[in-house]
């Protein structure tokens, strides 16, 4: 018996939550393929450079773009990095508010949307490499137009499908909250507001990566620091190696927005189906 017990003792505490085990395994065999494949095109990229001797001027092994990171890390991650981060945060964050915003006033205002939404189109269709230059005469070589292309860049996306998402309400829920004599603002605020987060969110994803986009154009157009504008130089220069390390920073840039938002989306989505069943 006290073998038995003993032994019931030892047993590994996840055999003991097999759903919990089992989540765990598929988290973590969902993280690590992304990073296996990105590894196998890292190793495929630095096998195909040495054996077809390319010059460092045209294709940089990753070796040398690492090695170039290590290097000068205060120049391309917080000289420039944090600069370019800083715009990209800032143009999201002011794009999501005037998306919503305006949304939430094209849902209760046919008029509103009549005459808004072309608009938006309007500015959605314009190259953001025209605005871009535009920006920087009419606001200088500041952080002003660079946060302001990323506004412009993230606001479409945000603003469809947040009008898509306050406008999901089935209308068994609708009417009973006009049942109760709920006012359009409780129905916005209790029924609606809920009902779109997973719309919200899921264009926060998509105008994260974004974010960093407008940045890096406005930065190209004229800055005096950033990567945009560091891989710009560079490219000039014909210094391949610290253009590559200006992307590498950039992409794990947008990679660690859009976890964020997904990390965000987890946690106030965790009753959502799109949460659960992921």
């Amino acid at each position: 018996m006290a073998q038995a017990t003993d032994k019931l003792t030892r047993r590994p505490v996840l055999s003991r939550f097999p759903r919990l085990h089992v989540r765990l395994q598929a988290t973590t065999g969902r993280s690590l393929l992304p990073v296996l494949l990105l590894l196998l095109l890292v190793i495929l990229w630095e096998v195909i450079v040495k054996v077809r001797g390319i010059s460092v001027i045209i294709l940089p092994a990753p070796s040398v773009v690492f090695q170039r990171l290590l290097e000068e890390p205060g120049y391309f991650f917080i000289e420039n990095g944090l600069i370019t981060l800083y715009e990209a945060v800032a143009g999201f964050a002011l794009g999501a508010a005037v998306a919503i915003a305006l949304a939430s006033v094209m849902v209760h205002s046919s008029l509103v949307e009549r005459t808004a939404f072309p608009l938006a189109v309007l500015v959605k269709a314009t190259p953001i490499v025209v605005i871009a230059p535009l920006l920087v005469i009419w606001f200088g070589y500041g952080p002003m137009p660079k946060i302001i292309m990323a506004s412009l860049i993230c606001f479409f996306p945000i603003l469809v499908n947040t009008i898509v998402g306050l406008r999901s309400v089935d209308a068994t829920s609708l009417e009973f909250f006009r049942s109760l004599a709920a006012s359009k603002w409780e129905i916005f605020r209790q029924l609606r507001i809920p009902h779109s987060l997973p719309y919200v969110l899921a264009s926060f994803k998509t105008a994260a990566s974004l974010s960093v986009i407008g940045a890096v154009v406005a930065e190209w157009a004229g800055a005096g620091r950033g990567l945009g504008r560091v891989v710009f130089i560079k490219a000039a220069n014909l210094d391949q190696a610290a253009v590559f390390a200006g992307v590498f920073v950039l992409a794990a840039m947008g990679i660690l927005l859009t976890a964020i938002v997904g990390w965000l989306e987890k946690r106030l989505l965790y009753w959502h189906e799109s949460v659960l069943v992921g």
